[in-house]
């Protein structure tokens, strides 16, 4: 085990979006030794909101691209520590077009890798475990760090190219790396394009929700904070060069989350559309986290996915504000693909 490492201010990229935002609450929380400057480019699902009411002698954000050498130039010298969750994330948007998850997903982590060889600041990768494309619904097998990458969409083929990079970078020139793939995440403030969150408010506004295909696709759910949890003892705590999974046992067909969200809010379980399915879907995810338990000792904390549901489902009911402006566009670039 190597000796911790006690960052005291670092870099998160993507600090305003889902997984992001979340992982800034957890340290300003949880670490108060540790300043925060948040890099985020804030995209459509970038919403500075998110860290709306952080101490300001906390938490500092800059609007930038990580794309920018320029601007990391300036931004990345006096840190000890970049945590890069920025991304193109959404695979239906890499379906339609590709260049902006080529352009930030690759191109931007090359930026960050090189910022930080030339000031020899420390490194984690935020990835997923899209990078190892699907398993057979009937597969007892979960992906494991050794699983081959086979990456199905140009989302998950951009990550993977990412993962890659960091994996290089940390060989080629020492740049003290590392790197984590997760499961499907869920929880307050993820964006309304996003699996959990359209059907949650769709129910909320009163709209048949919809499913992809026969339904039957597997996703593994992780709470969104045991997520942040995981991500600071691979920072503080991991072996350099090494890359963790990070998932929770919470394997369930999306056909079942949606009947989930239904009956918790009232509707009939069948009360949805089926549409047609998304080009490429994979089928199953599953991760075998037990290299992050076994050397860290970490495990999550959030393992009721009844309770977490409905603690996700309150946020949205009772943060209107948060995403009826971003619903009607969302719906309607669905409503021109048929979905």
């Amino acid at each position: 085990m190597e000796e911790a490492f006690e960052p005291t201010n670092i870099i998160v990229t993507g600090g305003c979006g889902f997984i992001g935002s979340n992982f800034v609450h957890h340290v300003v929380r949880e670490h108060p030794k540790t300043h925060v400057t948040v890099l985020d480019k804030l995209t459509y699902a970038g919403n500075p909101g998110n860290i709306a009411g952080l101490p300001a002698d906390r938490v500092e954000l800059v609007v930038g691209d990580v794309c920018d050498a320029e601007l990391l130039g300036r931004v990345v010298p006096g840190h000890d520590a970049i945590v890069h969750f920025a991304a193109e994330s959404h695979n239906d948007n890499s379906i339609l077009d590709p260049s902006p998850f080529v352009r930030t997903n690759v191109e931007g982590t090359y930026q960050l890798l090189e910022a930080c060889r030339a000031h020899d600041v420390r490194y984690h990768h935020v990835s997923t475990d899209e990078v190892y494309g699907d398993l057979a619904l009937d597969d007892p097998a979960r992906f494991t760090p050794e699983s081959p990458y086979r990456p199905s969409s140009p989302y998950s083929s951009t990550k993977a190219s990412s993962d890659l990079l960091v994996r290089a970078w940390h060989r080629t020139y020492g740049v003290r790396a590392t790197i984590s793939n997760c499961s499907n995440n869920y929880g307050p403030y993820q964006h309304v394009e996003k699996f959990i969150p359209r059907q949650v408010t769709n129910v909320l506004c009163g709209v048949r929700p919809k499913l992809y295909g026969d339904g039957a696709n597997v996703r593994d759910w992780i709470h969104t904070e045991d997520h942040s949890r995981a991500v600071w003892e691979i920072l503080t705590r991991g072996r350099i060069g090494e890359t963790y999974l990070i998932g929770a046992d919470g394997e369930r067909s999306n056909l079942d989350v949606l009947r989930a969200i239904l009956e918790r809010m009232g509707r009939s379980p069948d009360d949805f559309d089926w549409v047609r399915d998304r080009p490429g879907h994979d089928r199953r995810y599953a991760i075998d986290w037990s290299k992050l338990h076994d050397e860290l000792g970490w495990e999550p904390v959030h393992t009721d996915f009844s309770e977490g549901l409905d603690q996700t489902i309150a946020w949205y009911a009772d943060h209107r504000d948060w995403w009826e402006g971003a619903k009607e566009a969302t719906e309607a670039k669905y409503a021109k693909q048929g979905q």
